[in-house]
C-alpha cells in the first residue's frame, strides 16, 4: 500500500494566557486576515495555523528535528 497509516488526529486542547498587548495584536491579525480573505475568523481558529506556519518556517527547529542533540541523525520508526 502506498498510503501510510494516518497519524493520530485527535485534537489536543491547551490553555494559554496572553499578555493584553499580544491579545490585541492577535485580534488585529484576525481582522487583517478577514480583510485579506473576505472571511472573518476567530483568533482561536487562526492560532493553530499560525503556530504551524511559524514552526515550519523555523530553519533551526527543522534542522534540530533531523539531527539529535549530539548532531547525529534521529532514528525514525
Amino acid at each position: 500500500m502506498k498510503l501510510a497509516k494516518l497519524p493520530d488526529r485527535t485534537p489536543v486542547k491547551m490553555n494559554v494566557v496572553f499578555t493584553p498587548t499580544l491579545a490585541k495584536r492577535l485580534r488585529e491579525y484576525a481582522d487583517f486576515y478577514g480583510e485579506t480573505y473576505g472571511s472573518q475568523e476567530e483568533v482561536a481558529d487562526l492560532i493553530p495555523f499560525m503556530l504551524e506556519a511559524f514552526l515550519d518556517s523555523d530553519a533551526d527547529f527543522r534542522k534540530s528535528k533531523r539531527t539529535g542533540a549530539g548532531g547525529s541523525p534521529i532514528n525514525s520508526a
